[in-house]
């Protein structure tokens, strides 16, 4: 993947359309969902500070009600393929981060359920974290939750949301477009 020496990445670094004087953080613009990984297995300190960027995540009245299974084990993470309906890539991934709520039924003061909001942020640590350390990932969110609830022993009152691939690239694909600034955003009304 990309180092760069600098924190912040400039324009003329990537393949994204942003003002030239904008810098955005590198492992933002070095993204992407990876789907095809070597068999180079992810170093256990790296594996600690993905899941420690995890944990750092801002979440609800900070109530941090998640947990993180790391899955390294051949056998386990064959499992998990066939729970993601056969995605080869899913096993090929040599560390699976299960990225689960610990809480389903708290709703924030504006209606909302906390756990998918405080889960995003959370997995968007990781993912970044990973990205810094030279790995790709892949957010995945198809694969049955029973089969993965069952495999994991995740206690029934809890759910599996989504799960992370991770692992050294095998290709990096190049970067998907982006819609413009102005189009997802505005300042003060719609």
């Amino acid at each position: 993947m990309y180092r760069r020496q600098s924190s912040l990445a400039l324009r003329s670094d990537f393949h994204y359309d942003f003002p030239a004087a904008m810098e955005i953080l590198p492992e933002i613009l070095q993204r992407r969902s990876i789907r095809s990984f070597t068999a180079q297995p992810v170093e256990k300190e790296q594996v600690e500070r993905i899941l420690e960027a995890g944990r750092l995540a801002p979440s609800a009245k900070n109530r941090q009600e998640w947990r993180f299974v790391a899955i390294q084990k051949k056998e386990t993470r064959q499992k998990m393929m066939e729970a993601a309906f056969g995605q080869d890539y899913v096993g090929q991934a040599p560390l699976i981060i299960a990225v689960c709520t610990t809480n389903i039924d708290y709703h924030m003061p504006n209606g909302q359920l906390s756990y998918p909001i405080d889960l995003s942020f959370a997995a968007s640590h990781m993912v970044l974290q990973a990205v810094h350390e030279g790995l790709g990932t892949c957010c995945i969110t198809t694969f049955d939750e029973q089969e993965v609830t069952d495999l994991l022993t995740i206690p029934f009152s809890m759910r599996v949301v989504l799960v992370i691939l991770v692992g050294h690239p095998d290709s990096v694909p190049e970067a998907t477009p982006r819609k413009l600034l102005k189009q997802v955003s505005a300042k003060d009304h719609w």
